[in-house]
C-alpha cells in the first residue's frame, strides 16, 4: 500500500510560507527514472503550468529537490499539484510564490531553496512573458513588462544565486538555463514581436557571456539557452491560437511541440553527460523551417 503524503508549511525568516510535502512511494516508482539528480537542489522558475511544470517534475523523478515557482494566487493550486507529483516519485519538492521579474522576487527563491535543502545546484529560467505590441501603439510599459521577465529577472536571480552555486570539478553535474525562443533567429517573426524577440536574444548573449563569468564560469558552471519551437502552452494559445496549424506546418512531423518533448532535452543538458556542452544556444525546435 503506498504511504499517505505529510504536509508541513515552514515559515521563513523573510516571512514567506512554503508548503512542504514528504512521501515515501512504492519502490517501483523509485526505480521508474534514473535518479540522476539525487540530492540536487533545483529552482525552475514559472513551473506552475506548461515547460516550467513539466521539467521541474522531470528532475523530481530524478532525485533533484524542486523549488517550484508560481506567481499568482490563481496559480497556487497549479503549483501545490506539481509538488504532490515530484513528492510522489520520491523527491522532495516545495512551492514558492514569488514575481521573478523583479529582483527582490529571485532571492525569495534563492532565500527558500537555502532555507529548505541548504544548496542550489541547477537553475532553469523558464518564466516569461509575451505579447504581440505594434511600434504604434507601444508603451514603455510594455517594453518593461517583457524585458523585466525574460533579461532583469532571470540575470539578478543568477546573481543571487552565484555565491551558494558550489565549485564544479568534473564530472560537473549541474549548471544554469534560460529558455529563448526560435522567433529569435527566423526571419517570418512577426514586427509585433519585437519585444519579445529582443528580450530573448539578450537573454542568449547574456547566457554567453555568463559561461566566461569569473562567478559562473570561472567556478565550472555551465550556462545555455534552449531555444524552443511552438510548443502547446498557455502562453501558445494565449498568443497565436489562431496560427497553430500554420506553426505545425513549420515542422517535418506536422505538429507542435508538446512540454515532453522539452524536459528531456533540459535534464540532459544538466547531467554529466553534457558537461562539455557550454555557453550554447541549442535549438529544440523539430526541425522548425
Amino acid at each position: 500500500m503506498a504511504s499517505e503524503p505529510s504536509i508541513s508549511v515552514l515559515r521563513l525568516t523573510n516571512g514567506v510560507d512554503m508548503i512542504s510535502l514528504h512521501l515515501l512511494p512504492p519502490l517501483w516508482r523509485m526505480s521508474a527514472h534514473q535518479r540522476t539528480f539525487e540530492g540536487k537542489t533545483v529552482i525552475v522558475t514559472g513551473s506552475s503550468r506548461g515547460v516550467g511544470a513539466e521539467v521541474a517534475r522531470d528532475l523530481g523523478r530524478q532525485g533533484a529537490n524542486v523549488v517550484v515557482n508560481y506567481v499568482s494566487d490563481a496559480s497556487e493550486l497549479l503549483a501545490a499539484d506539481v509538488v504532490q507529483a515530484i513528492v510522489a516519485a520520491g523527491s522532495k519538492a516545495i512551492a514558492v510564490q514569488a514575481d521573478t521579474s523583479t529582483v527582490p522576487g529571485g532571492q525569495i527563491l534563492v532565500d527558500a531553496a537555502l532555507e529548505a535543502y541548504g544548496q542550489i545546484d541547477i537553475l532553469v529560467l523558464n518564466a516569461a512573458k509575451a505579447a504581440a505590441v505594434p511600434l504604434a501603439t507601444m508603451e514603455v510599459a510594455d517594453y518593461d513588462l517583457q524585458f523585466d521577465t525574460n533579461v532583469k529577472g532571470p540575470l539578478f536571480l543568477v546573481k543571487a544565486a552565484a555565491p551558494y552555486l558550489p565549485r564544479r570539478m568534473f564530472p560537473r553535474e549541474a549548471g544554469s538555463f534560460f529558455i529563448s525562443s526560435v522567433w529569435v533567429i527566423t526571419p517570418e517573426t512577426p514586427s509585433t514581436a519585437m519585444l519579445y524577440t529582443a528580450s530573448k536574444g539578450a537573454l542568449e548573449q547574456i547566457s554567453r557571456l555568463l559561461a566566461k563569468d569569473p562567478d559562473i564560469g570561472g567556478k565550472g558552471i555551465t550556462v545555455n539557452t534552449l531555444a524552443l519551437g511552438a510548443v502547446d502552452t498557455d502562453m501558445l494559445r494565449r498568443n497565436a491560437a489562431h496560427i497553430l496549424q500554420q506553426l505545425a506546418e513549420k515542422v517535418p512531423t506536422k505538429r507542435i511541440g508538446e512540454v515532453g518533448d522539452i524536459a528531456p532535452v533540459v535534464a540532459f543538458i544538466a547531467s554529466p553527460a553534457a558537461q562539455w556542452v557550454n555557453a550554447q544556444t541549442v535549438q529544440v525546435n523539430g526541425g522548425w523551417a
